[in-house]
């Protein structure tokens, strides 16, 4: 339950940051990370996110509601800076508060196995926290997060990323598997540590130091970012084989 709130209280928080970064901006400029969107039409991608998470809980949806307009932003053009940004702030607050009523623990339909309001309520604590990412990163300004936001937030990449339905939909991720691949995640902030093991017949991963073949080690939001592709695997220390981390980086569909 206290993961819960916290995820709840992080969607508001992290929109109203990213509302912050749409002040005085030039909504106009180019965001690298989410190539041939503009800062405008991310922040519209957000906001109608939060709206559609908003309909899928609240509706308690037994199908997936239309993403087109989340997904369709070629009418983005010359929005107005103060109204996106109290469309951003309301709607995360819309989605929180629906989420608060229906608790951590009511199903609905979800994109992934046994998922609920509880999933949502991470997702989109972590979606608006990485888009976030995009605006600041784009818009060359300062981003930082609790470390127990970026914590959970590898935890969640690592859980969602060694899904095996990505073997169906990506099968190029089958090539990660092989003797001897295992890759270290080592915060050197929080102190904490993950492993990936590619070396049986699928994607897995678990929590701990222990000895592999390659290791990332950096601030826990560095690494977070790295995982994402926000920034290159170069702004963390890597040990071991670096051919090793290529090849994952490459082949990663999670991001």
């Amino acid at each position: 339950m206290r993961e819960f709130v916290w995820h709840c209280n992080e969607i508001e928080a992290q929109a109203d940051l990213f509302a912050d970064h749409l002040d005085g901006a030039d909504l106009t400029t180019a965001v690298p990370s989410c190539p041939g969107w503009t800062v405008a039409q991310l922040a519209c991608h957000v906001e109608a996110g939060l709206r559609w998470a908003r309909e899928v809980v609240e509706t308690r949806a037994e199908s997936p509601p239309s993403d087109t307009e989340l997904r369709d932003l070629a009418g983005v053009d010359d929005e107005d800076a103060a109204e996106l940004a109290a469309a951003l702030r309301g709607s995360a607050t819309g989605l929180a508060r629906t989420l608060r009523e229906a608790g951590p623990a009511e199903q609905m339909w979800c994109p992934v196995p046994g998922g609920g309001s509880g999933f949502f309520a991470r997702r989109f604590a972590h979606e608006t926290a990485m888009h976030r990412a995009d605006a600041a990163l784009a818009l060359d300004v300062d981003y930082t997060l609790p470390n127990f936001l970026a914590v959970d937030g590898v935890q969640e990449w690592l859980e969602l990323g060694c899904m095996p339905f990505h073997f169906e939909v990506h099968p190029w991720m089958r090539e990660l598997l092989g003797p001897g691949r295992t890759i270290g995640l080592h915060t050197t902030d929080t102190n904490d540590d993950w492993l990936l093991d590619f070396t049986g017949d699928a994607l897995a991963w678990r929590r701990g130091p222990e000895p592999t073949a390659a290791e990332l080690r950096g601030p826990v939001t560095d690494v977070l970012l790295v995982l994402y592709r926000r920034k290159p695997v170069s702004t963390v220390q890597i040990r071991g084989d670096a051919d090793l981390v290529d090849f994952w980086m490459e082949r990663v569909a999670f991001a």
